[in-house]
């Protein structure tokens, strides 16, 4: 991939044709061509990592009921709507070892704060041969601190859908190495900003036209032929 180019993730896998947060969109994505891959990870009441974006599996599942009060057992006799269980974290690591593919794990914390979620995740990380470094962020900057206590040398960005006055400064006080923004931050200084989620092409090419360090979408394959077209 060209590092001067926005990367393009696929945001939580491949939606615009795959159930989200499905192996089987994930698996599409890292076989076809994503630059980068976003998805989102909660605990299990027995402290199992998994992958889902809602706190509640009613809204992607045959099921009801907070994540948090599942047992993985149980959690992963539902069904996403294609069939698939739930993901395990570790499934979807080893789905992305090796693989030439950039990879954004959000900590969904902002809601519910999963006691020991982020020493679970990092211990769990380092036991894979990823090819880059793995961009962790969350709305929660609580859940970024702990980990920055954990392991300072891993890539830290804060999520927000606020509008933020100074990203810079926040930025560099807090030692994050980025942000990740609902919509652009035109900054007076060089900020590496990935924004999320971004469907519309319109749109898309004004983010491409500022060379913003990455773009999340449901729809990978069509911004990487527009991201080219704009960025050459």
């Amino acid at each position: 991939m060209n590092k001067n180019k926005t990367i393009i993730f696929g945001h939580r896998g491949y939606p615009a044709k795959f159930a989200k947060n499905s192996l089987e969109g994930f698996r599409h994505a890292i076989k076809n061509g994503a630059e980068g891959v976003e998805f989102d990870v909660h605990l299990t009441k027995d402290g199992i990592p998994v992958v889902m974006h809602d706190e509640k599996v009613d809204r992607t599942t045959d099921g009801t009921g907070y994540i948090k009060d599942f047992t993985l057992k149980q959690l992963r006799q539902l069904h996403l709507t294609n069939g698939e269980p739930v993901p395990e974290l570790q499934e979807l690591f080893t789905l992305l070892d090796g693989q030439d593919i950039l990879i954004n794990l959000e900590f969904k914390t902002g809601i519910i704060h999963y006691e020991g979620i982020e020493r679970t995740v990092l211990n769990l990380a380092k036991k894979y041969q990823f090819v880059h470094p793995i961009i962790y962020s969350s709305f929660d900057y609580i859940t970024l601190k702990n980990c920055q206590e954990l392991d300072p040398k891993q890539i830290y960005c804060y999520l927000t859908d606020q509008t933020v006055a100074n990203s810079a400064k926040l930025i560099k006080e807090n030692h994050f190495a980025g942000i990740h923004p609902g919509k652009f931050i035109a900054s007076p200084e060089a900020i590496t900003q990935r924004i999320w989620t971004v469907d519309d092409p319109d749109t898309a090419k004004k983010y491409f036209k500022h060379y913003v360090a990455g773009i999340f979408t449901n729809n990978y394959p069509m911004m990487l032929k527009l991201r080219d077209q704009v960025q050459g």
